[in-house]
């Protein structure tokens, strides 16, 4: 019981574009954590770095985001006009 409180008290700690970021919650949305990273959820999607040459996982606004410690992400514009 004692290692499951702990477990629950634990922050996570992963980074998005290089800039790290520690949660309480690793339950979290795409479009939360974009915001906790001061980007728009309207305008970016979020992905999951994947090791080696696979392609990486990536995660609309309400889509549910399991944390875990040293996870990496990236933010991708959906959208950029072009002049």
């Amino acid at each position: 019981m004692a290692n499951e409180q702990s477990a629950a008290n634990r922050s996570v700690t992963f980074t998005i574009d290089g800039r790290s970021f520690s949660v309480d919650d690793p339950h979290q949305t795409a479009g939360e954590l974009l915001q906790l990273a001061g980007l728009d959820p309207a305008l970016y999607d979020l992905a999951r770095m994947r090791g080696g040459n696979a392609e990486p996982k990536r995660f609309k606004d309400d889509q549910p985001v399991q944390i875990h410690d040293g996870d990496e992400y990236v933010s991708i514009r959906q959208r950029a006009e072009v002049v």
